[in-house]
């Protein structure tokens, strides 16, 4: 079992950052990719990014790309989503997601079945 803790949400101005940070426990976290979703009010979760176990891959929403870095530090078990120039469009509560291995479940890392695990989620909020 995998445990996922996100943190760093918040409220932040039009054009702000955040940096997202989800903590895992329970296996060796360089085994498995990770990834990050997120889902407003009234709409369907969406991927946002994904980065392979050792980090050497790293994928992104059409919607984010050039805005937002995901990164991970496998000796703190912890990976990251850095949020620049932030749109209120990118107001949601932002889900942290793991697989079971070191491969995209179906072999796809932009859908929710890809993964295995989730965390409770943080809320992001852009004021316009």
């Amino acid at each position: 079992q995998v445990q996922l803790v996100e943190s760093g949400g918040g409220l932040v101005q039009a054009g702000g950052s955040l940096r997202l940070s989800c903590a895992a426990s329970g296996r060796t976290f360089s085994n498995y990719n990770m990834g990050w979703f997120r889902q407003a009010p009234g709409k369907e979760r969406e991927f946002v990014s994904a980065i392979t176990w050792s980090g050497g891959a790293t994928y992104y929403a059409d919607s984010v790309k050039g805005r937002f870095t995901t990164s991970r530090d496998n000796s703190k078990n912890t990976v990251y989503l850095q949020m620049n120039s932030l749109k209120p469009e990118d107001t949601a509560v932002y889900y942290c997601a793991a697989t079971s291995g070191r491969s995209w479940t179906g072999g796809v890392y932009d859908r929710r079945q890809a993964y295995n695990y989730w965390g409770q989620g943080t809320q992001v909020t852009v004021s316009s």
